[in-house]
């Protein structure tokens, strides 16, 4: 993965992005599990220096570089200056990042990112950091998790809409919003939901996919709507895995020939 080299092999992934309790991490150890039971080799890469309970086998972790804790002790910071000093650190230490993930090629990665709103719509040291593993040949599309209950709200939803929207010219790279906690939803604000998605369906700026992180067959739709963003095409022997795996998960058989890569609409469906 040396820079420049533009004989390397390209590296697939996604960057997991998203404000604080959002279900990132929920999302990378559900999202780990899912691609390692149709048989691809995913490699999790932890940047958020404040993660310190992480439910996935971690490969890579920003903690043996910097921490949160070490930083605000330290230069007597608070969490929101601790964190863009960490993102600043990771960024004038790009050779240790390089070389932990040299050791994964081959592998699909999933980076899990911090939670500060900032580091997305206008600062630049994690944006420097994904623009670097573009250099390095990696293909990634970010995925923005927004908490499925703002959508009971509309003066929360047109936030989040506006955040997603700078998150997305700010990042620059293939994007696709994930409506996250999706089964956690009550069921009467149904109609308010059908209001929303008509008027977002309408103007077409940013759509979301739902996640219910329990359900295959939403892991599903996600995985494909990120493989086809960022370009990733499956093996034959991935084929073979996912459609064995699906027609578990829904008790008959289950052919892609009937499913084309679905559309990133804005809907919510309860």
């Amino acid at each position: 993965m040396s820079e420049g080299s533009k004989g390397s092999s390209l590296a697939f992934g996604q960057v997991v992005i998203g404000p604080p309790g959002s279900g990132k991490t929920t999302y990378c150890h559900g999202m780990q599990e899912f691609m390692s039971r149709i048989g691809r080799k995913v490699t999790v890469v932890n940047l958020d220096p404040a993660n310190e309970a992480m439910p996935y086998q971690c490969s890579v972790d920003i903690a043996e570089l910097i921490t949160l804790p070490d930083v605000m002790e330290n230069l007597k910071l608070g969490p929101n200056g601790g964190l863009i000093y960490c993102m600043e650190y990771l960024e004038a230490n790009f050779d240790w990042l390089q070389e932990k993930l040299a050791a994964f090629r081959g592998h699909y990665y999933l980076f899990d990112c911090p939670g500060q709103v900032e580091l997305y719509t206008h600062h630049h040291a994690l944006k420097n950091v994904f623009a670097q593993l573009a250099k390095w040949n990696f293909r990634l599309a970010a995925v923005h998790l927004v908490d499925s209950h703002y959508c009971t709200d509309p003066g929360k939803f047109i936030s989040v809409l506006c955040t997603s929207l700078s998150t997305m010219l700010h990042v620059e790279l293939p994007h696709v919003n994930v409506l996250s906690k999706m089964d956690l939803i009550e069921q009467n604000y149904r109609r308010l939901n059908e209001k929303l998605v008509e008027v977002i369906e309408d103007y077409s700026l940013v759509s979301f996919v739902p996640l219910n992180v329990q359900d295959k067959e939403s892991m599903r739709q996600v995985m494909q709507a990120v493989d086809k963003a960022n370009g990733y095409s499956f093996g034959d022997q991935e084929h073979r895995s996912l459609e064995a795996l699906m027609s578990a998960a829904v008790g008959a058989d289950f052919h892609f020939a009937s499913y084309p890569f679905p559309l990133i609409l804005c809907w919510v469906e309860f």
